[in-house]
C-alpha cells in the first residue's frame, strides 16, 4: 500500500518553496535564483521604477545578454539599433536597481542557460526562473526550474516570489543503453516526437531509467533544455554523483564544510520508491537512433535513416503507459505518440520545408551548419562535432557557424586545443551569444535555405525569415557540413 507521506522529487522540492496557497487558486511560490536577459526584462523593470519599488533579494538575480548579442565583433557597437536598446537597456537596469550583470565581453557572460549551471549558480534543490522558455534546462541540476512572462519577472523582481499552479507529475523513464552515435539531442527529439508536441501539457516531467543516468552532465542540461517543446511545464532529474563531481569546485557552487552539508542534502533529493506520479511513460534507449526533424515544430522528427510519415496514427510498440492512482484515464486519441501528418498544419509544414510524405532525408542538400546554442552549444557538444571532423575538411558551399555558449565554454575550446582541429578542418569560431538559434541577432540563415541545426525549435521563420531549420545532434551536424547534405554520422 502506499504511503501518503511520499514525495515525487518535484513535490519535495515544491512544497519546501510554498509561501502560501490560495484556496482553490495559485501557490505562492519562493523563487531562489531569478536570471534576466535583455529581451524579456525591459518592461519588468519600467514596472518596479514605475511603482517605486526595488529588488527584495538582488543577490539572487543575475543579468546579461544573450539574444541579441552579434557572434563577431562584440567590442565594437551592435549594428542593429533595436538590438542594441535592448543591451544597453539591461546594463542600465542593472546598474539602477543593484544586479549583478555579465555583459558582452565579460568573462562570465554566454547564453544564460549555458552559464548558470557552468558557474555554479544553478544548483539541486533550488527554484529558478527567467522570462524563457529553455529555463527548464536548469532542472538537470535537480532543480524546479521553469520560464516565466514579463509581468512575473517584475513580481519576482519586487518579491521574490510568484504566483504558480501546481503542476501534474509525469516520470519518463528510459531503460537500456543508447547506441552508437545516438547522443542526448537524439533522445529528446525521439521523446517528443513520440509525446508530440502537447503530449505533456500541463505536466512537470522527471527523466529517469538506465539510460538517463548514464548521461553526463552536459546530456542532462540538453535533455531538460528542450522538455518545453513537447508541452511540459518544465523537466528534471535527480542529483547523483555525476551532479555533485559537475558541480564541485565551480565557481558559486558550496565550498569546504558547505559543500559536505549541501551535498548531504542533495542526497536526499530523489523520489520516493512508494511516491506516485499523475502518469509514467517508459521508452527503450535501443529504439533510438541519429534523430532530424522534417517539419517545423520539434515534435516533426525521425530516425535519420527513416522516411518522413504520411497518413497514420499507430501505437508506438516503443512504449508504454502506466496510469496510477491519481491518473484519470486515458483515451484512444491520448495514447498515441505518432504525430499526425494528415493535418492540415502538417501539409503546410512539409510545403514549406520542400519535403513530401514517404521521401528519406539521406542524402538532402544542405547549405548552413549551426553548432551552438543553450541546447548544445557546451564543451561536451564542441568536443563531438571536433571528433567528427577531425583531419577532414568542410564541404565547399556550406556555412557553418560555431557559437561557443559561453566565454568559459570558449576558452575550452582553446584549452583543449579543439580550436586548431576545427581551423584545419576549414571551421571559425564566432563569439558566444544565442546566434542562429532565432532571429534576433545578425546570424540569420537566408530565405528557403536548409540549415542543419543544434538548436530547440524549427518553426517558419525561426533562424530567418523562411529558413527551413532541420534540428539534429552535434554529431549529425558535423556529418553534414563535411558532406554538404544531409548524413548519417555512424558512417563516418
Amino acid at each position: 500500500m502506499r504511503d501518503f507521506g511520499s514525495k515525487t522529487l518535484f513535490e519535495k522540492i515544491w512544497s519546501k518553496h510554498v509561501v502560501s496557497t490560495i484556496e482553490d487558486g495559485p501557490t505562492q511560490l519562493y523563487i531562489d535564483r531569478l536570471y534576466c536577459h535583455e529581451v524579456t526584462s525591459p518592461q519588468a523593470f519600467a514596472g518596479l521604477r514605475e511603482r517605486g519599488l526595488k529588488p527584495l533579494r538582488p543577490e539572487r538575480i543575475y543579468c546579461m545578454p544573450d539574444h541579441n548579442t552579434p557572434t563577431h565583433d562584440q567590442d565594437k557597437p551592435i549594428a542593429d539599433p533595436v538590438s542594441r536598446r535592448q543591451v544597453d537597456a539591461l546594463e542600465a537596469n542593472a546598474r539602477e536597481f543593484g544586479l549583478t550583470y555579465f555583459g558582452m565581453l565579460h568573462p562570465k557572460n554566454g547564453v544564460i542557460h549555458v552559464v548558470g549551471p557552468e558557474r555554479g549558480l544553478t544548483l539541486p534543490g533550488m527554484t529558478i526562473v527567467c522570462g524563457d522558455s529553455h529555463t527548464s534546462t536548469h532542472g538537470a541540476m535537480g532543480a524546479i526550474a521553469f520560464g516565466i512572462g514579463t509581468s512575473e519577472v517584475e513580481m519576482v523582481l519586487a518579491s521574490q516570489c510568484i504566483l504558480q499552479s501546481k503542476p501534474k507529475t509525469m516520470r519518463i523513464s528510459v531503460e537500456g543503453t543508447l547506441g552508437k552515435c545516438v547522443t542526448a539531442k537524439d533522445l529528446a527529439l525521439y521523446i517528443i516526437a513520440k509525446m508530440t508536441t502537447g503530449g505533456a501539457t500541463g505536466y512537470f516531467v522527471e527523466y529517469a531509467g538506465s539510460a538517463v543516468r548514464s548521461l553526463t552532465m552536459e546530456g542532462r542540461l540538453t535533455l531538460c533544455n528542450l522538455s518545453i517543446e513537447m508541452g511540459a511545464r518544465g523537466g528534471m532529474i535527480a542529483p547523483d554523483e555525476t551532479t555533485f563531481e559537475y558541480l564541485r569546485g565551480r565557481e558559486y557552487a558550496p565550498q569546504g564544510e558547505a559543500w559536505d552539508k549541501a551535498v548531504a542534502y542533495w542526497r536526499t533529493l530523489r523520489t520516493d520508491d512508494d511516491a506516485v506520479f499523475d502518469k509514467e511513460i517508459t521508452f527503450r534507449a535501443e529504439d533510438v537512433e541519429p534523430m532530424i526533424t522534417y517539419g517545423t515544430n520539434p515534435g516533426m522528427g525521425m530516425g535519420i535513416t527513416e522516411a518522413i510519415p504520411s497518413r497514420h496514427c499507430e501505437r508506438s510498440e516503443a512504449i508504454s503507459t502506466r496510469h496510477c492512482e491519481r491518473s484519470e484515464a486515458i483515451s484512444s486519441s491520448a495514447d498515441c505518440f505518432v504525430p499526425r501528418n494528415d493535418a492540415p498544419h502538417d501539409v503546410k509544414s512539409l510545403e514549406y520545408m520542400g519535403f513530401h510524405p514517404g521521401e528519406r532525408l539521406l542524402g538532402k542538400p544542405i547549405d548552413y551548419v549551426f553548432l551552438g546554442s543553450c541546447t548544445n552549444g557546451r564543451i561536451e557538444d564542441f568536443r563531438a562535432f571536433a571528433s567528427v571532423v577531425r583531419g577532414k575538411k568542410k564541404a565547399p558551399g556550406v556555412t557553418a557557424w560555431l557559437v561557443p555558449g559561453s566565454w568559459l565554454v570558449d576558452k575550452q575550446i582553446c584549452d583543449e586545443g579543439l580550436d586548431k582541429i576545427l581551423a584545419d578542418a576549414g571551421f571559425e569560431l564566432r563569439q558566444p551569444g544565442c546566434s542562429a538559434c532565432l532571429a534576433m541577432n545578425d546570424d540569420k540563415v537566408p530565405a528557403g535555405k536548409y540549415a542543419v541545426s543544434t538548436s530547440n525549435r524549427n518553426f517558419e521563420g525561426r533562424q530567418g525569415p523562411g529558413a527551413r531549420t532541420i534540428l539534429a545532434s552535434p554529431l549529425t551536424a558535423a556529418a553534414a557540413a563535411l558532406t554538404a547534405h544531409i548524413t548519417d554520422p555512424r558512417t563516418l
